[in-house]
């Protein structure tokens, strides 16, 4: 495929776009806002300082992308930090991370037009795509604009390069258009040159720099107490769609006086599903955003806490004994597992970590995870568990030097600007 039919496709399928926001924003109503940003349709700027882009599609991206974010407004000062999203939730944990500390916008659609509007309103000095978003018209509006515009933390499944191959003429003239790659891993590191591109560097991952948030383990206390300190946690941590009905399936299996089940939707829109489905099944449960005080805590009778909150993750696994980590008990590839080892909890994953391969099979190399490969394993090993509180302390302690024994990717990616900042 040449980028000049990629562009006819796109062209074809933009008076679709509203209709997919009207869609998209009757679950979600946030996809109703900021149309003008998607279009790249902007208000008259001033002139202000230069700026460092970077865009981070979603939460985990732009999660990922904290220290770096945070290394890059110490080392320039000088400079504004503008991050771009794709999704709501992407930009409002960049609200909730950054504040007004940084500009935010959304991406506009990869079409010609709206692409060189975009740079034109901010031209940004250089940009940075997190993890592997090629979008083939902004990579060459930002070669013809001799804007450095670099792929960091890069990674690439076995799948994506698959698909990627399919539009083989297409993929190597937007790889080699970029002023530079890092990738995660050497077997990332090996996809992208299998796409035909040399110029890479393995630098690590940036979601081993993620600190968590200082009142963290504060927060994971105060949960806890509201949670029942007598009583056993298992937290079921980023679950996808079709993955609580095989943890509640597990779960029910168990012999675990007073446990109590914390399950954390991956998507806020789903927080209603999932509780028609505890209903469905008829289980005493709570909501997290129901504990609104201290005084307020689980009933006995309740068996589930339903997560319906966003930004608390690290309070999440700190609260826990032990942590699933969703997306990888079906078909999903897996969502991230460092933010649980870091906060020192025993980890299960399931099959399915194509997203997370690399730091996956570490994770179970070096004791800090155990993988199920399906509902009854996943209730077997939970069974496990809970009844061996020093396998739990074990595997936390594999958990923090697992955590701990990976991170710097950060640093070397603000080396990696230094060609194209003023300091």
């Amino acid at each position: 495929m040449s980028r000049r039919l990629y562009t006819f496709f796109l062209y074809l399928l933009l008076p679709f776009i509203p209709l997919k926001l009207l869609w998209r924003g009757l679950r979600q109503p946030e996809y109703l806002r900021h149309w003008n940003e998607r279009f790249a349709i902007y208000s008259p700027r001033r002139k202000t300082q230069p700026r460092i882009w970077l865009h981070c599609v979603s939460v985990g991206e732009t999660r990922a992308a904290e220290p770096l974010v945070h290394e890059l407004q110490r080392r320039y000062p000088q400079h504004r930090i503008l991050i771009t999203h794709a999704t709501p939730t992407g930009r409002a944990t960049s609200k909730q991370l950054f504040g007004d500390s940084v500009e935010r916008a959304y991406l506009p659609y990869d079409v010609p037009g709206a692409v060189r509007r975009f740079l034109a309103h901010y031209r940004p000095q250089v940009g940075l795509l997190l993890e592997t978003e090629l979008w083939f018209n902004l990579i060459a509006a930002c070669k013809r604009r001799r804007m450095p515009l670099l792929l960091v933390n890069a990674r690439l499944s076995e799948k994506s390069a698959a698909g990627y191959a399919r539009i083989a003429k297409l993929t190597q003239e937007g790889l080699n258009a970029l002023a530079g790659i890092a990738a995660q891993t050497e077997a990332d590191a090996q996809r992208l040159q299998g796409l035909g591109e040399r110029r890479i560097k393995v630098f690590g991952n940036l979601k081993f720099d993620v600190r968590p948030p200082v009142k963290a383990a504060q927060q994971g206390k105060q949960l806890r107490q509201r949670f029942g300190t007598s009583r056993p946690v298992f937290l079921a941590a980023s679950t996808r769609d079709g993955e609580e009905a095989l943890i509640l399936d597990a779960v029910a299996k168990l012999a675990v006086p007073g446990l109590l089940t914390v399950i954390v939707p991956r998507h806020p829109q789903r927080f209603d599903e999932v509780a028609a489905l505890l209903e469905k099944r008829g289980l005493e449960f709570v909501r997290r955003s129901q504990l609104t005080s201290e005084e307020t805590t689980v009933p006995d009778e309740a068996t589930i806490v339903l997560g319906d909150s966003m930004g608390e993750m690290f309070a999440y696994y700190a609260s826990c004994d032990v942590a699933f980590i969703g997306g990888s008990l079906l078909p999903f590839g897996g969502q991230n597992l460092i933010e649980g080892a870091i906060m020192g909890k025993p980890l299960l994953i399931g099959p399915h970590t194509f997203n997370f391969a690399e730091s996956a099979a570490q994770a179970v190399a070096q004791g800090a995870a155990l993988r199920v490969e399906d509902g009854a394993a996943l209730a077997g090993d939970l069974q496990r568990l809970m009844e061996d509180a020093e396998l739990r302390n074990q595997m936390g302690r594999a958990a923090l030097q697992f955590s701990s024994s990976a991170g710097g990717a950060t640093a070397k990616i603000a080396d990696m600007l230094k060609a194209y900042l003023a300091t």
